[in-house]
C-alpha cells in the first residue's frame, strides 16, 4: 500500500505540469486583437474541410488564336478604298460593313462595291488607308474570332507522356491577375524543342469575357491526379518554412483571437496546400492577413482580458482557470511579501512552482521508504525451532 503511493503521486505531479506546461504555451502562442486591429489587418477565414487535392505540374506558355477562326477580308475587284470604317481593336458582327471599295471600270460615277465581315470578332490587323489602290490578291484587314483560344503550355517530354487528350489545366495570365482560367486539353504540338526538352500541349480555352487575347504569358498548373476526401487549406494561409509550418486557427471561444498552430505538410499544388497532422474538419484558419498575424503579437487586448470578458471570471495570466484556491494562493502571498524576495516568488511561472513541488514531495517519498528498508533491517531475526527431545 506505501509503494502504491509513490505512482499516484508522481501521477498527479505529472498531470499538474502537464496543465500547466499547455496553458504557458497557450498563452504563448494565441494572438488576440482587438476590433481595430482585425479591420486593419483585413483578417479574413476559411473552414477546413475535405475536399478533392489535385496533384499538379507548373508549366509557361502563351495565348494563341485559333486559326480556323481567322479571317481576312477583301476586294472582288481591282480599285480604291473610298470608306474606311474600322480600326484594330474594333469589334464587329457578321455581315457588318467595314470599308468600301470603288471600282476602277469606267462610269460616272463609278461602281462601288460594300466589303462586310466575314465572321464576328476583333479587328486584329488592317493593312490598307482611305484612298489606297487595292487588288483582289492583297487582304485589306483580319478579323479574329476569340471566343475561343488554345493556351499553349511547354510541358517536359517525360511529363507528356502521363497527360492524355481531356487532361485540365487551371492557368493564369499575367495580364490578367485576378482572372482564373480553366483549359482542356486537345492535342500535342507535331514536334518536340530539342533544346528545352519540351512538346506543346494544346489546349481549348473559353474566353467568354473577351479578356484573352494572342500572344499574352501564361502560367499552367495540369492537374495530373486527384485525390478525395483530403483536408487542405489554401495556400496564404501557409506561414513558415522548412520544418516549421504553422497557420493561425480562429479561437473557437475567444472573439478576435487567433492560435498559432503548427501542421504537418503533404502535396502543395497552385491553389492548396494539404495538411496531414495538426488541423481538423471545421477549423477556421486565416488566409488573408496570416502573415501580418506573425507580428501582431504586442495587441492591445491581453489573453487574460478577452477570457474575462469571455467568460464573465477571472483567468490567470497565461489564459488558465483561476480556481478558488489558486486565487487564495495569491492573495495570500501578496499579502505576506515583506519585500525580502516574496515579490519574485510572484513572478515565478507556474511551471517553475510545479515542479519545484514534486521534487519536494519525490524528496519526502525517498526519506520514507530509507527509514522504511532500515527499520527492516535492524529487526532480529526469527530463532529456529528447538529439536524435540529423542
Amino acid at each position: 500500500m506505501k509503494r502504491s503511493l509513490v505512482p499516484l503521486f508522481l501521477l498527479l505531479a505529472c498531470s499538474g505540469l502537464s496543465h500547466a506546461a499547455e496553458d504557458a504555451k497557450r498563452a504563448a502562442n494565441t494572438v488576440v486583437l482587438d476590433e481595430t486591429g482585425v479591420k486593419n489587418l483585413r483578417i479574413e477565414t476559411v473552414e477546413v474541410e475535405e475536399t478533392d487535392f489535385e496533384a499538379t505540374i507548373f508549366s509557361l506558355g502563351r495565348i494563341e488564336a485559333i486559326p480556323s477562326k481567322i479571317a481576312a477580308v477583301s476586294s472582288r475587284i481591282p480599285g480604291r478604298i473610298i470608306e474606311l470604317k474600322v480600326s484594330p481593336g474594333d469589334t464587329v458582327k457578321l455581315g457588318d460593313e467595314v470599308a468600301k471599295v470603288e471600282s476602277r471600270q469606267p462610269g460616272d460615277p463609278p461602281p462601288v462595291i460594300s466589303l462586310k465581315a466575314p465572321l464576328a470578332g476583333l479587328v486584329t490587323h488592317v493593312d490598307a488607308r482611305l484612298g489606297d489602290p487595292i487588288d483582289p490578291e492583297k487582304a485589306m484587314l483580319e478579323i479574329t474570332d476569340l471566343s475561343e483560344v488554345y493556351a499553349v503550355a511547354r510541358v517536359p517530354e517525360h511529363q507528356a507522356g502521363r497527360m492524355k487528350p481531356g487532361t485540365v489545366a487551371h492557368i493564369k495570365v499575367a495580364a490578367l491577375p485576378n482572372e482564373k482560367f480553366d483549359g482542356e486539353l486537345l492535342r500535342f504540338g507535331t514536334s518536340a524543342d530539342k533544346a528545352s526538352g519540351t512538346i506543346d500541349a494544346i489546349f481549348r480555352l473559353p474566353n467568354t469575357g473577351g479578356q484573352l487575347r494572342a500572344d499574352m504569358r501564361a502560367e499552367f498548373s495540369i492537374v495530373m491526379s486527384k485525390r478525395s476526401n483530403v483536408v487542405s487549406v489554401p495556400r496564404a494561409a501557409l506561414q513558415g518554412e522548412g520544418g516549421n509550418r504553422f497557420v493561425y486557427v480562429k479561437d473557437f471561444d475567444l472573439p478576435n483571437a487567433f492560435v498559432k498552430t503548427l501542421v504537418t505538410v503533404g502535396e502543395i499544388n497552385d491553389r492548396f496546400v494539404e495538411i496531414t497532422n495538426g488541423l481538423l474538419p471545421a477549423d477556421e484558419v486565416v488566409t488573408r492577413g496570416a502573415y501580418s498575424l506573425s507580428f501582431a503579437g504586442a495587441s492591445s487586448v491581453s489573453l487574460k482580458e478577452a477570457l474575462d470578458a469571455a467568460h464573465g471570471h477571472e483567468h490567470a495570466a497565461d489564459g488558465s482557470e483561476l480556481t478558488p484556491e489558486k486565487k487564495a494562493a495569491m492573495e495570500g502571498k501578496k499579502g505576506g511579501g515583506d519585500g525580502h524576495g516574496h515579490d519574485e516568488e510572484e513572478g515565478a511561472s507556474p511551471l517553475w512552482k510545479y515542479a519545484t513541488g514534486v521534487l519536494f514531495v519525490l524528496l519526502l517519498l525517498s526519506i520514507f521508504t530509507k527509514k522504511n528498508r532500515g527499520d527492516e533491517a535492524e529487526a532480529p531475526a526469527p530463532k529456529p525451532a528447538e529439536k524435540e527431545a529423542a
